[in-house]
């Protein structure tokens, strides 16, 4: 799942790739320990144990036989039917877990609302539907067990009856048919636990299929066979006729990117600003290719970035996004994240670029466990952190996708201030959503349906261009896109 693009993930519910990785390869385990050797054991116990009744006496072996032809039958069929309840079944729990994710993960958002009662209702359907299946597995295996129970013993008995008769006329031994009635029942033990391990192996096949769904998925951003390197980068990123659509966009849907030109000088800082929904974020994520240019490139100091190896590119270019997500880890793990084998003072140097001097004052101050995706702490916290992380990696570029925006005036201030002195060390790619913002860069890039349509100074943008104008006008003070009519 590491090396599929993130496109991939944009449409998987994370409950269903969780529900592969352990529900379904449990499944599989199980069945690989233990459920296909008794399998290919049982069934070889059934043709031998057969051929061994052909040689007692054929007619009695035929009976036996022919007798037993609907459980086969009766296989087949359910095969086809409890396959399809079967990969319903593992869906459903797929989809299960997805709701449960999202209530643990929206826990506060629910409260507040007061939608815990509409969640609780929501999984308790989906529960229902996925109990509702698993009834049916159960009474698809409940009805084939029948045939298993009741079909041997009419073999046995049918095929006894016959021998008796012929034990009468002289045709037969005793000890033959003593030695008849042995071996059928042996058989019946593998014949009976046909309906579990079927079961079994049905389940572990509809697993397989859906493990492979995912393990088949094509690897669309790859490393290169003969990669090139970038001993010391100096930090000039470069977009050329940059072109984007999702792999799976619609033939007649316009490019989200088209022909986006820009250059990045080393040490220079270019603010990205646009009404919402422009590409600005998409240009961005391309940069380390988190998603793959669908024509035009990005090259960083004069190589194109696909011919750098994905680990060496990530290297050289740091991403802080809006959406801040941490780990559950301590505060030095995740900061240090893009860079483990930091010092002790670039790491409080980091952690105060970022105004993120409150970690001293957690309980274990840096070696406090922060809890999963960081919750135990404040959106603007959070979003400190995850700034001091991308400082911290010291990059030859720094890529921010508005990482300011739950920070308040203050805080907001201080931040900058601190940042203006990195931002001279580093080229830096910002898309802003606040005027405070666009002031960090050296110029300002104006994006207007996927496209650059100017470059700039702020200062001169503001003065020559009604869209730019209209943008920085649309931004209230605290950098929120409103309406202007």
């Amino acid at each position: 799942m590491q090396d599929l693009p993130v496109s991939f993930h944009d449409r998987w519910p994370s409950g269903q790739l969780l529900s592969r990785a352990t529900q379904d390869l449990s499944l599989i385990r199980r069945w690989l320990s233990f459920g296909v050797v008794l399998l290919f054991a049982n069934a070889l116990t059934i043709v031998v144990g057969l051929a061994i009744l052909f040689t007692f006496h054929w007619l009695l072996g035929l009976i036996f036989f022919l007798i037993s032809i609907p459980i086969w039958i009766q296989g087949y069929r359910f095969e086809a039917k409890y396959g399809e309840v079967a990969r319903l079944s593992q869906d459903q729990a797929g989809d299960l877990a997805t709701s449960v994710e999202e209530s643990v993960h929206g826990i506060r958002v629910l409260k507040a609302f007061g939608r815990g009662d509409h969640a609780a209702r929501k999984f308790a359907a989906e529960a229902k539907g996925l109990r509702s299946t698993e009834l049916k597995k159960a009474g698809l295996i409940a009805n084939i067990w029948v045939y298993l129970l009741l079909i041997p013993e009419a073999a046995v008995a049918a095929s006894m009856l016959v021998g008796v008769f012929l034990v009468a006329e002289g045709s037969f031994t005793v000890g033959g048919l003593v030695a008849f009635f042995a071996t059928a029942t042996v058989l019946r033990w593998p014949t009976e636990s046909i309906g579990f391990l079927l079961s079994m192996t049905l389940d572990a096949k509809t697993a397989i299929q859906r493990f492979f769904e995912v393990i088949d998925e094509p690897v669309l951003i790859k490393d290169p066979e003969v990669a090139k390197t970038i001993g010391s980068p100096k930090g000039r990123l470069e977009f050329k006729n940059v072109h984007f659509r999702y792999p799976d966009s619609k033939p007649d849907q316009p490019d989200i990117l088209r022909g986006v030109d820009l250059v990045l000088e080393p040490g220079e800082s270019v603010a990205l600003i646009g009404i919402t929904g422009c590409g600005k974020s998409t240009l961005t994520a391309l940069t380390t290719r988190l998603y793959e240019v669908s024509s035009g490139s990005i090259e960083l100091d004069g190589v194109d970035i696909r011919a750098l190896t994905r680990f060496e590119l990530r290297s050289h270019i740091a991403m802080a996004f809006e959406d801040a997500t941490l780990f559950s880890a301590s505060v030095r793990d995740n900061v240090l994240l893009g860079r483990p084998d930091s010092t002790e003072d670039e790491l409080k140097e980091a952690l105060s670029i970022a105004q993120a001097d409150f970690v001293y004052e957690l309980p274990e101050g840096l070696d406090t466990k922060i809890g999963e995706e960081g919750l135990s702490l404040s959106g603007g916290q959070r979003q400190r952190l995850a700034l001091a992380r991308a400082v911290a990696a010291k990059p030859a570029v720094l890529v921010l996708d508005d990482p300011l925006s739950a920070l308040d005036v203050d805080t907001e201030a201080l931040v900058e201030a601190a940042l203006r002195k990195v931002l001279k060390k580093t080229t830096a790619l910002i898309v802003a959503h606040r005027p405070s913002t666009v002031q960090l860069a050296d110029r300002v890039a104006l994006m207007q349906d996927g496209k650059i349509v100017a470059v700039g100074k702020h200062s001169d943008l503001l003065a020559t261009n009604d869209h730019y104008r209209y943008v920085i006008s649309s931004l209230d003070s605290a950098g929120k896109q409103i309406e202007v009519s």
